[in-house]
């Protein structure tokens, strides 16, 4: 099965990926770290129900990479906005056999975190991107449960693209979340979080 286990906004850089989030949610994001093998950075929001929300962008000291990033982010310009969704599992090299496009499994590492996720050779997940990025998390450390709580939790994701209904129906069998919403139209995203303030929209 797949659980969803966070969001993910794209910005090209932290900076302008803090701005865009902090006020569309009126709530403060907290530090992330840096994720080495790809050359990015994040900042994080602990949300409820054991979810959180990144914000990663393109690490301006990190070395120059002989391949691609996760996330397709060596392509990605203009404003900050939903990128990826992830989803977690605990059969990593099940879900990649059902759905190779998904990408290989990568063995990645931050501080005491211990994560395996697949990632596309070319950066670039299927249905445009629309596909969920699957981690499995090694041991019982998680990113959510360290965070400080930020009165968030989130209503729906919704998942527009062309293709939606062969999205959906690929997903059909591992992934059941009423919240998770696939709607046809142009490739992209919008996150619909509650907040102390009110519902807010990240789109």
């Amino acid at each position: 099965m797949l659980e969803l286990d966070h969001l993910a906004v794209a910005a090209e850089t932290l900076d302008e990926g803090r701005e865009a989030v902090e006020h569309a949610l009126g709530v403060a994001l907290q530090p992330g770290g840096q994720h080495v093998k790809f050359g990015t950075h994040n900042l994080l929001l602990g949300m409820e129900e054991g979810l959180y929300l990144e914000v990663i962008a393109v690490d301006p000291g990190a070395e120059a990479l002989p391949y691609p990033r996760w996330f397709d982010l060596d392509r990605f310009e203009g404003r900050p906005r939903p990128r990826i969704w992830i989803c977690r599992t605990d059969d990593l090299d099940g879900v990649v056999a059902d759905h190779p496009e998904a990408g290989r499994p990568v063995a990645l590492e931050r501080g005491d975190l211990r994560w395996r996720m697949a990632v596309p050779e070319s950066g670039v997940l299927p249905y445009d991107n629309s596909f969920p990025a699957v981690i499995q998390w090694e041991g019982s450390a998680h990113p959510a449960a360290r965070l400080a709580p930020s009165g968030c939790a989130l209503r729906r994701l919704v998942i527009a693209h062309p293709e939606a209904a062969a999205l959906q129906a690929a997903l059909a069998d591992r992934l059941e979340d009423e919240r998770v919403v696939f709607e046809a139209g142009d490739a992209a995203m919008r996150y619909e979080i509650d907040t102390p303030h009110g519902l807010r929209v990240i789109e």
